[in-house]
């Protein structure tokens, strides 16, 4: 594959020499909208846990039983979705089973009583998500097991009912996380165990059904918090235990399942706070106890397994609000009841563990409601492909330069740039390059200017030139220049805020092995380390250690490359990684929320590749995972808010430009095909926008079309109202790594708990997970929390993030908030004088001494100096006040002491403070 048409890899004979290459299409089992496939399975085998989606994302489950006399379990482990794994952490300090967890407002986790070796338990513990331990708090007045635990809104959590030493139980208690201690409440009307309890909007309770003295209920009550009372309401039209309660979107709570005097039920009801009266719904497809009902983001109920009368079931099926009906859907992989059911924030719903034929599992599966769709938006001003797309902090869209259509046979560069609104869905021209070029890069620095450099024009050659685009005023400007031409190489912005150019090609001397840096602070580039191996169309990948992964790529003297090495910002210096398994050029690269990086597809020595694989920082190796379901180069890949990969048009074979799409999910390592492109596109640009959508845009089309105009969006298929999205107010000051991000808005509480059943164990996901995702190298983190309510959000500090503009997105119930951008800047360094200069010029021309101090640490607006005796001796008491400075701005930093009294010779201290 020596040839001339991989010297200039975005002109359009080269695409056609490209597409002698025979494509490569491999069958993956991959996982379907509506279908559940198996993730990794939990370390110990349990039923009658719990689990709870912590903010970080993961879920945790504890506790359970594994069947047998004493086989209570203090074992808790953590589920990733990032990769699908389980991994131990802190063991309780109790063994229990069918106790309840709930996440508080701090980020903790309470689980309180449950069942032990001996009975019910009284003990209650706190798992703390940022260490992974277990202590004790305040016990139970009661010792209980089967009872239900409900957040209210005032972050307390009310305890009721559950069976004790004497039967079904009617207390009721709360439990207050300020100080660790449980208070007794008003009692039930009705002693009950294995019952539902919901959090209503108007912040009352609802308890519903159970078991109580003489069998399955019939009976509702409601707290009220606000006097600690619980009041009859309407009662349920059939009696019933171990169902499935959920509140709906519209208010409404579906009561579903659960079994009566007669065994397992499939009837199903509904109950209407504006009157309390229950109100039968058609009936599920299968009778069903013990099961579990998850509210999913498009507001249909999921209900999964459960024991029917033959024995634990495998069956799901979906409930529509919206006409009140059942349909069958995708049957879960193994048949179980007394599992548990968690929304993750990807919208998928994991369930984990429970008890099946042959006794308690530790398979664990995931089902996926999601369609994605493409629709049209607004074209481009001016067809192109081969260019660049950035989004900017204030959420449009630069697109620059790229080929446009033929002149005369030719494809001539362009310099025009143009603005891609999503508000309207529109284009807008801004300033013009001043060069015209493709194969350049395009970089988002930490001061939300762009930087675009190299690249190749049509009769010019390659590049040494670079330019800076302003959002403020839409122009461009000329920065230094790099000091080798270069296009089609890779830049890359590191954690200190330079880009790192590497590789690439230019005209005298093919690929090249030189790298460069780019400082925006002076506008100027020098040489670093140089690479082992010279390469270009090759990807490069700033991992969370803050070095970066160069992977793959194309060298004239040995054709498609497998080798990879890594970039030490430290010293400059590039030291050779593990190989890849295929040797590839014009892939992907993805960097995962799990630190890995996926490459998928691009060009190899068999023609377009299906093969994808990842490298794991911690060893330096790669391992294959998942195909694609087409090869395909000159493709995007987009990480997106759910932690899914979406791969996007292509080439695929002969003159076979791509429509189709398809999604990685890294928890299950396959690829699953997705709604197709509605224009096939190769070369063609894709940019997450905030609000969870992905903009792709332009591109050479097939048929000898050339450059395209066209335009079009992804959305991932959710299908959630807007009218219970969670909404973050918008914030301008940026944000101090070390310090906390504080976010204002709306529905930060979710409509419902998320999942719920298995004998009153509910697995909510009513609260929010936040997540950073780097606009400018791909880093992603979600924050855990200190405190949270329906409109304000505290995270724990923010730290071992790289500095520069993100996407921040609140998960709630699975449902994405629109992004908002924040600028992650340095920490301020710590307040100090920074000189003391005696001169015979001072800033008013005539006094001795000039004091100046930084002011990034000035607080409340001002300092204060003082200075000490003449003698040298260091009082604080003796300290005399010379002033108390305004600080306005940021030259504001200086105090020009005259007289004899402070100028005198001798020692003296100087003391600067920020009150």
């Amino acid at each position: 594959m020596k040839t001339a048409t991989h010297k200039i890899l975005s002109l359009a004979p080269a695409l056609a020499a490209l597409a002698l290459n025979l494509s490569v299409v491999h069958e993956a089992k991959s996982q379907q909208p509506n279908s559940w496939v198996a993730t990794g399975s939990l370390n110990t085998a349990r039923y009658e846990h719990t689990a709870t989606l912590l903010p970080n994302g993961m879920v945790l489950v504890a506790g359970g039983y594994v069947g047998g006399a004493g086989n209570v379990l203090t074992g808790t482990e953590l589920y990733n979705p990032a990769n699908g794994t389980w991994t131990a952490t802190g063991s309780l300090n109790t063994a229990r089973c069918g106790h309840t967890a709930t996440l508080l407002t701090n980020g903790m986790v309470l689980v309180a009583g449950g069942s032990g070796s001996r009975g019910a338990l009284t003990s209650a513990e706190l798992y703390n998500p940022a260490n992974g331990t277990w202590t004790t708090t305040g016990s139970l007045n009661t010792a209980r097991c089967w009872h239900t635990a409900t957040l209210l809104t005032n972050g307390m959590v009310l305890v009721a009912g559950g069976y004790g030493s004497s039967g079904a139980l009617s207390s009721a208690e709360l439990y207050n996380p300020a100080n660790g201690t449980w208070t007794a409440t008003g009692s039930l009307n009705t002693a009950r165990q294995c019952h539902t309890a919901t959090l209503l909007p108007n912040g009352m309770v609802l308890v519903a059904g159970g078991y109580g003295s003489s069998g399955a209920l019939s009976s509702a009550e409601l707290y009220n918090p606000a006097n600690g009372t619980w009041t009859a309401t309407g009662s349920l039209n059939t009696a019933r235990q171990c169902h499935t309660a959920t509140l709906l979107p519209n208010g409404m709570v579906l009561v579903a399942g659960g079994s009566g005097s007669s065994g397992a039920l499939t009837s199903a009801e509904l109950y209407n706070p504006a009157n309390g009266t229950w109100t039968t719904t058609s009936s599920l497809n299968t009778a069903r106890t013990q099961h579990t009902a998850t509210l999913l983001p498009n507001g249909m109920v999921l209900v999964a397994g459960g024991s029917g009368s033959s024995g634990a079931l495998t069956s799901a099926e979906l409930y529509n609000p919206a006409n009140g009906t059942w349909t069958a859907t995708g049957s879960l992989n193994t048949a179980r009841d007394y599992h548990t059911a968690t929304l993750l924030p990807n919208g998928m719903v994991l369930v984990a563990g429970g008890s099946g034929s042959s006794g308690a599992l530790t398979s664990a599966e995931l089902y996926n409601p999601a369609n994605g769709t493409w629709t049209a938006t607004g074209s481009l001003n001016t067809a192109r492909y081969g260019h660049t797309a950035t989004l900017l902090p204030n959420g449009l869209v630069l697109v620059a330069g790229g080929f446009t259509p033929a002149f005369g046979g030719i494809y001539p560069s362009t310099a025009s740039a143009e603005l891609y609104n999503p508000a309207n869905g529109t284009w807008t021209t801004t300033g013009s390059l001043n060069t015209a070029r493709f194969g350049a890069t395009a970089t988002l620095l930490s001061n939300g200017l762009v930087l675009v450099a190299g690249g190749f024009g049509l009769g010019s050659g390659y590049f040494t030139s670079a330019e800076l685009y302003n959002p403020a005023n839409g122009t461009w400007t000329a920065t230094g220049s790099l000091n080798t031409a270069r296009g089609n190489h890779t830049a890359t912005l590191l954690p200190n805020g330079l880009v790192l150019v590497a590789g690439g090609l230019n005209d005298g001397s093919d690929e090249l092995t030189s790298a460069e840096l780019y400082d925006p602070a002076n506008g100027t580039w020098t040489a670093t380390g140089s690479l082992n191996t010279a390469r270009r169309a090759h990807t490069a990948t700033l991992l969370p250690n803050g070095m970066v992964l160069v992977a793959g790529g194309y060298n004239d003297s040995s054709d498609e490359l497998t080798s990879a090495e890594l970039y030490n910002p430290a010293n400059g210096t590039w030291t050779a990684t593990g190989s890849l398994n295929t040797a590839r050029f014009l892939h992907t690269a993805t960097l995962l929320p799990n630190g890995m990086v996926l490459v998928a597809g691009g060009e190899g020595s068999s023609g377009f590749l299906t093969s994808a694989e990842l490298y794991n920082p911690a060893n330096g190796t790669w391992t294959t995972t998942g195909s694609l379901n087409t090869g395909r180069a000159y493709d995007t890949a987009t990480l997106l808010p759910n932690g899914m990969v979406l791969v996007a048009g292509g080439l695929g074979g002969p003159n076979d430009y791509l429509t189709s799409a398809e999604l990685y999910n890294p928890a299950i390592g396959t690829w699953t095909a997705t709604g197709s492109l509605n224009a096939a596109r190769l070369e063609h640009t894709a940019t997450l926008l905030p609000n969870g959508m992905v903009l792709v845009a332009a591109g050479s089309g097939g048929n000898g079309i050339g450059p395209i105009a066209g335009a079009e969006l992804y959305n991932v298929g959710l299908g959630f109202s807007s009218t219970w999205q969670p909404q973050i107010a918008p914030f301008t000051l940026p944000l101090s790594l070390g310090s906390s991000l504080v976010l204002t808005g709306s529905q930060f509480r979710g409509i419902s708990e998320g999942s719920g059943g298995n004998n009153c164990q509910d697995s909510p996901g009513d609260y929010p997970v936040v997540q950073l995702e780097s606009l400018g190298n791909e880093q992603t983190m979600f924050l855990l929390s200190t405190t949270w309510s329906t409109n304000t959000f505290t995270s724990a500090s923010v730290t071992n993030f790289p500095p520069g503009y993100v996407l921040v997105t609140m998960f709630v119930n699975g449902i994405p908030s629109a992004a908002s951008v924040l600028d992650i800047v340095p920490p301020a360094p710590p307040f100090q004088i920074t000189s003391i200069v005696r001169t015979n010029s001072g800033v008013d021309g005539n006094n001795d001494i000039l004091i100046t101090w930084n002011t990034s640490g000035t607080t409340n607006n001002h300092v204060q100096v003082t200075t000490g005796a003449a003698d040298g001796s260091y009082s604080t008491a003796g300290f005399a006040n010379l002033a108390n400075i305004v600080v306005t701005t940021a030259t504001t930093n200086y105090l020009d002491v005259g007289g004899a009294t402070n100028t005198t010779t001798g020692a003296r201290y100087y003391r600067i403070s920020s009150p």
